[in-house]
């Protein structure tokens, strides 16, 4: 297991998660898609969350449609 640290700005706010994962790296458009789940995996509206088939670019691009900006992954 890993530890990552992922910092982001929030609708223009610093914020920081901390992921446990398997896997030996962390792409930006996972951990993209971390945070679309955590901020709005519970929501109702199932159409901010990207198509299974997205890009890397169109998953980023999603995130930053809804707030989720400056996304940068490191190990904890």
């Amino acid at each position: 297991m890993r530890d990552y640290t992922i910092t982001y700005l929030f609708n223009d706010q610093p914020r920081t998660h901390e992921l446990e994962l398997k896997q030996p790296e962390l792409p930006i458009q996972d951990a993209a898609m971390h945070l679309l789940q955590l901020h709005f995996g519970d929501g109702e509206n199932s159409l901010i969350m990207p198509d299974a088939d997205s890009t890397p670019e169109e998953i980023i691009k999603q995130a930053s449609l809804v707030g989720i900006t400056r996304i940068e992954v490191a190990d904890a």
